[in-house]
């Protein structure tokens, strides 16, 4: 504890939900009077951590606050025009504090529940309306995690579509990071990318795709479309790398003949972070709408016929399809696809017109005064990127920009400057004193050649009447209220959901991000600008390797599915290094999470997978038998641990022994590192790599679906093997050398205000309140799987299969019924089919572990309703559920229970209303729809 530090201001009182007396309470249902006698219990003794975590003293929330202002003070915010796909914007204020800096927004869930998801899924499928309308594309992905993976993702499914060929094309006129991630992806899965600048005698019927930047990375405008034709005719499939602002003036790539175009759609309106995180997007043809990755919204109708938003082709979704998944991704970019949706709701049609013609005017004002100076440029086609010709002069400009205030791109014998909304009148003062050049004066509307008159944007743009329908911030203030009164976030209720970890996102973790000194630095910026940043991330790599007893770690995974796929890749990559290059099995046991399997395959592995027990432990048998089969391939396991069935194993370190005895690394999923923290350290019990979940166990905000941020621990042997500068480096993965940098203060900040005594209670209170859960419940709902003392780690699986065969009520009934309660439902049929796994988290306090298991109780009784009779099987509360508003007010009620009972709320007047019926899936499926409906069917 810090010097004058009182009991009452420790951050770990306030993060912490049940009070000591409540604690006690709990180990007391259990059997305990001790929390130490209890864990020891839990956790088989040869597996406790026996090395300590030298952390620094935990820091107060005012403490902290004195502290983030001394970093953010030691980065530098200059005038970014670095471009690269990264600008500068105006984050309207309206959105940035009714939803960057809303928990209704930021701490809701990847909407899996539909029904109380409504406004965040109406909110992504204005995203995806928006990005349809501009590429002119008509289907588009509610986000991916930046432009470099969107573009790996867009090359690999290409390659599915066109799968007898291995070859991909790239223009040279890809960004650098891009074309490294590209390689990065390619090389495991023998994919050979030749680079050149596209010409029509560099088309080939031997390529499955060519990959083309428009605008290109330097600036230049291309017309795409007879290059386009000509490789379309040869069978190959076309990729446009794009900008959405410039398009609002731009010919789109759907008129271009383009099959898919992907990008970033960061400049409207989400800050740089040093690299992120913002949402990516993806557009393409509907006929590749099942092979398209990610996540799709969808329209579909709710049990009473009305519209109703959820997520469609979910069988495309990772958990689901396994080593048949289109991709590995389970984390899209959800907040920041809404708050670009809802930029461009804000600005609407002509505003982000005219934001477009400001940000073209000041490039070429800037274009044609340097060449009436004498300057030359280098293309003659540009939308908002200038090249200027510097020669011998190149450093000294560059210099003398820096210390104007004016970062600049260096290139070779040319500087690079990419204009934003954010530049103006005076930037441009600043960019003729660094020149010394005369300015001229355009008019906003004035004609030009700079925009090929071809390539000029005649089709309209966002005409769906979503986007001109909130014209002041009143109305726009209450169509976000509107939206977010739809959902249950973490701020109206727990979220039990197993394996996810939903626990409290703390205020003072959140502000740092909006701090401009930490969100307006571009991730290519001089490190000489960023120290705070360099500082902070330090310290946070070393305090995660204290935290996991690991030796070294990359934090440029933005998603955990990242991450498994870079720590995988490490192990391949150090196997290729010794020789080894049959070395390509990766072992999965059965229960393994569904990214498991896919990121093996990503990275061109074999999967075998491995039996558990009926105890839902790994079959040792089964693993040896599997590990001495396969010996001279073996290249890794891949397991959870805690497990997947949330025990922890005994025989963990005979698995990892077995592994390593035939030759193998073992991999240890870092999902459940919320029951870890302070009590195992996983390179103890034999792991050599992890990807650990920062958005689950160190509080960085799920946002309804993303960011995330999934770092790589490896131990020693492995650190040359970790992801690489984007720009200059080796297996770089990411856009950006530190991934989602811009919500890193969130994790620092919480284990700055933890310290080592409170991030270890964390963990055993996680724990306790699993079992005290689990044994609530156990009379009425049995738990599928406990340890050796009939104990479970930080969740347990409540089994629904006894229950269905005696009355056919399923874990969904039980899931949608939860609503009417005021609850989201705990994890549905994963990892063992109609089940529940919940997962409460050491944030919820004692009362809301309560009110969630009294709702279980009471649901559990009336699934004895209907098992004596007293309801038909067809016409019960569960399986009418959830119940809107309108059902109960209506005048034919026929049910052969009461309005009340549909109710189902101890407190009325904090009642959640689900605002639509149960919604149809298969509905939505076969009449597949993922752009905003007509204005009418909002009414």
């Amino acid at each position: 504890m810090s010097i004058n530090q009182s009991t009452f201001e420790k951050f770990e009182n306030r993060h912490i939900g049940p009070s000591q007396d409540e604690i006690n309470k709990m180990l007391h249902l259990l059997g305990y009077n001790k929390i130490d006698a209890f864990i020891n219990k839990v956790i088989p003794p040869d597996i406790r951590r026996k090395s300590k975590m030298k952390l620094p003293d935990a820091l107060s929330e005012a403490e902290l606050a004195r502290l983030l202002k001394d970093y953010s003070s030691s980065n530098k915010e200059q005038i970014s025009m670095i471009g690269m796909g990264y600008y500068n914007t105006f984050t309207p204020p309206v959105i940035l504090r009714n939803i960057l800096e809303n928990p209704a927004w930021y701490t809701a869930y990847t909407p899996y529940q539909p029904e109380i998801s409504q406004g965040r899924l109406e909110a992504l499928l204005n995203f995806q309306t928006m990005v349809s309308d501009l590429t002119a594309l008509p289907i588009a992905n509610a986000s991916l995690l930046d432009e470099s993976t969107a573009a790996a993702e867009a090359m690999t499914m290409c390659l599915r579509v066109i799968n007898n060929r291995n070859k991909v094309l790239i223009d040279s006129q890809l960004h650098p990071q891009t074309k490294n991630v590209l390689k990065t992806r390619a090389k495991p899965l023998n994919i050979i990318l030749d680079e050149t600048h596209i010409q029509k005698e560099n088309l080939s019927d031997e390529y499955a795709c060519l990959i083309i930047q428009y605008p290109g990375s330097e600036g230049q405008i291309q017309n795409w479309e007879e290059i386009i034709n000509l490789f379309q005719e040869k069978g190959g499939l076309v990729i446009m790398i794009t900008d959405l602002l410039s398009l609002s003036i731009l010919k789109p790539p759907g008129e271009l003949g383009a099959d898919v175009a992907v990008g970033s759609a960061q400049r409207f309106g989400v800050p740089m972070g040093f690299g992120g995180p913002h949402a990516a997007f993806f557009a393409t043809k509907e006929k590749f709408s099942r092979k398209m990755p990610g996540r799709l919204i969808g329209v579909s109708v709710d049990s009473y016929g009305e519209k109703a938003y959820r997520l469609a082709l979910q069988t495309r979704e990772q958990h689901i399809r396994r080593e048949k998944a289109t991709s590995n991704i389970c984390t899209a970019q959800a907040l920041l696809a809404i708050i670009s949706g809802f930029y461009a709701i804000w600005h609407g049609p002509e505003g982000l017109k005219n934001i477009a013609k400001k940000v073209h005017n000041l490039s070429k004002t800037f274009a044609l005064s340097a060449s009436k100076s004498g300057f030359k440029i280098r293309n003659n086609t540009f939308f908002d990127t200038v090249v200027i010709e510097t020669g011998s002069k190149t450093s000294d400009f560059y210099s003398k920009a820096l210390s104007a205030g004016y970062n600049l791109r260096k290139l070779d014998n040319a500087l690079g400057i990419s204009f934003d909304e954010t530049c103006h009148q005076e930037t441009l003062l600043g960019l003729a004193s660094i020149f010394e050049i005369d300015l001229i004066s355009l008019s906003l509307n004035e004609k030009n050649n700079f925009i090929p008159k071809e390539l000029e944007r005649k089709s309209k743009i966002l005409s769906h009447p979503i986007f001109t329908l909130f014209k002041s911030e009143t109305d726009m203030l209450r169509y976000i209220r509107q939206l977010s009164d739809k959902d249950l976030a973490l701020d109206r209720t727990m979220i039990p959901l197993g394996s996810c970890t939903m626990k409290l996102n703390a205020t003072s973790e959140m502000i740092p991000i909006t701090n401009s000194k930490f969100c307006n630095i571009h991730p290519f910026a001089p490190s000489e600008q960023t120290q705070g940043y360099k500082k902070l991330i330090n310290e946070l790599e070393e305090w995660l390797c204290i935290l996991t007893g690991y030796d070294g770690i990359s934090l440029q995974p933005n998603a955990g599915s990242q991450g498994e796929y870079a720590g995988l890749l490490s192990i391949r990559n150090w196997h290729l290094s010794n020789g080894d290059k049959q070395r390509d099995v990766c072992l999965i046991p059965t229960s393994a999470h569904g990214t498991n399997p896919a990121s093996a395959i990503m990275t061109g592995m074999k999967v075998v997978l491995i039996e558990c027990d009926a105890a839902g432990n790994i079959d040792i048998n089964d693993l040896e038998k599997k590990a001495t089969e396969f010996q001279e391939n073996l290249a890794a396991i891949m397991i959870t641990y805690p497990s997947t069935h949330g025990v922890f194993e005994k025989d963990i370190k005979k698995v990892c022994e077995i592994v390593h005895q035939n030759g193998g690394q073992v991999y240890v999923d870092g999902a459940n590192l919320n029951a870890l923290i302070g009590v195992v350290s996983l390179p103890e019990i034999g792991a050599d790599v992890s990807h650990l979940n920062l958005h689950k166990t160190f509080c960085i905000p799920h946002g309804g679906g993303g960011p995330g941020v999934g770092p790589v621990a490896v131990k020693k042997h492995l650190i040359p093997f970790l992801p690489g500068d984007p720009i200059s480096g080796a297996n770089p993965v990411s856009s950006s050398n530190f991934g989602s940098a811009g919500i890193l203060p969130i994790s620092w900040s919480y284990i700055a205000m933890m310290g080592e005594e409170g991030l270890r209670n964390a963990t055993m209170i996680a724990i306790l309140s699993a079992n005290y859960i689990a044994e609530k419940l156990k009379p009425y709902f049995p738990v599928l799987y406990t340890g050796e003392n009939g104990l479970v780690a930080h969740e347990c699986i409540l089994d629904i299969n006894p229950i269905q065969q005696k009355t056919g009520i399923t874990n969904e009934d039980i899931a949608k019924r939860l609503i009417d309660y005021g609850f989201h439902a705990p994890t549905m049929s994963w990892p063992v089919p109609n089940t529940l796994m919940v997962e409460p988290t050491e944030s919820e306090p004692l009362k809301e572990l309560d009110r969630f298991c009294n709702a279980m109780i009471a649901i559990s009784k009336e699934i004895s309703n209907i098992e004596n009779g007293t309801w038909p099987k067809d016409d019960n509360p569960l399986v009418n559920s959830p119940h809107t508003i309108n059902t109960l007010i209506d005048d034919n009620w026929s049910h052969p229970y009461d309005r009340k009972t549909a109710i189902a709320a101890s407190d009325q007047n904090n009642k959640f209303w689900s605002p639509v019926g149960r919604i149809d899936n298969v509905f939505g499926d076969r009449n597949l729809v993922c752009t905003c409906p007509p204005l009418d069917a909002y009414k």
